[in-house]
């Protein structure tokens, strides 16, 4: 046993090392080289947007080299221990074929993550949307897209089953939303305050630097029910529109209650009609 370690123990404890330290090696390298690419190819994209493609494709590079290189370690190591590697090898493209045959939705995974990666569709950090289900992703790779949504779940989506996706922070994200006043609110006036709102809060250092396009009145969007509906839109940095759009609504409401402006609710009047003959029918029934 002694002489075996000391024949065998050596390389293979050299294998491992020399392994770590080339994954280390491509650990700490491969994201300094995808970022100064990234900024090469999208300069004038914002910084946010390179930031999410340069995590994405380090995660997928630095994941795919560290399968490689323990796949060599594994098979230096049986190598060194005795096993014959051979018959390992051709049964591993044995197994390619049968998987070729049999796990056809792996290999759509693969392809649909890599049309994903290279089409930037979207990236680590961004908001997204797939069928039914919205969230965070916080993980892509080539066989699957990992979301959180906003009650804190995680969703598991294998890339083939992804079709039609939304990014609701690809560049830029939108402010759109609707405030309803009463009827017999002076329009004119409406507008003015709402549009001194969003002014007098894009002009706050908590918020200038995520706003890119001032937020303001857009049209009168809808003639409602209960009130009208006036629709306000202004574009801002990725993943910052429910924090602005949440911070307006509430500046909005104390400056309507200043300015005596009604926010309507929706009721119904309830009309009793007293018949004479109600009671009668009820009886001859």
């Amino acid at each position: 046993m002694i002489e075996w370690f000391n024949l065998h123990g050596g390389r293979i404890i050299l294998v491992v090392i020399l392994g770590s330290i080339i994954y280390f090696v491509f650990q700490k390298t491969i994201p300094r080289f995808i970022r100064r690419t990234v900024r090469m190819r999208m300069k004038s994209k914002p910084e946010v947007e390179m930031q999410k493609r340069s995590r994405t494709i380090s995660n997928v590079i630095t994941s795919t080299i560290g399968i490689l290189i323990g796949i060599v370690v594994l098979f230096t190591i049986l190598s060194e221990v005795g096993i014959n590697i051979t018959p390992a090898l051709a049964s591993l493209g044995i197994l390619g074929l049968a998987v070729s045959f049999g796990a056809q939705s792996l290999i759509k995974d693969l392809i649909n993550g890599i049309f994903i990666l290279v089409e930037n569709q979207y990236g680590v950090g961004d908001v997204i949307r797939v069928g039914d289900i919205a969230g965070l992703v916080e993980e892509v790779n080539l066989r699957r897209t990992i979301l959180r949504d906003l009650d804190g779940a995680v969703h598991y989506i294998p890339n083939n089953e992804i079709g039609i996706v939304t990014n609701l922070t690809k560049e830029y994200s939108r402010v759109n939303m609707n405030i309803t006043v009463a009827y017999r609110e002076d329009l004119d006036k409406v507008i003015k305050v709402i549009n001194r709102v969003c002014r007098d809060m894009a002009n706050e250092k908590d918020w200038k630097d995520k706003i890119i396009k001032l937020p303001q009145v857009l049209r009168v969007n809808n003639l409602g029910e209960s009130g009208i509906e006036i629709k306000i839109v202004g574009d801002t940095l990725p993943l910052a529109q429910w924090d602005i759009m949440g911070e307006l609504r509430k500046r909005i409401k104390k400056e309507f209650d200043k300015e005596n402006i009604e926010i309507p609710f929706p009721h119904m009047t309830v009309y009793f009609v007293d018949r004479p003959d109600s009671k009668t029918r009820d009886l001859k029934n």
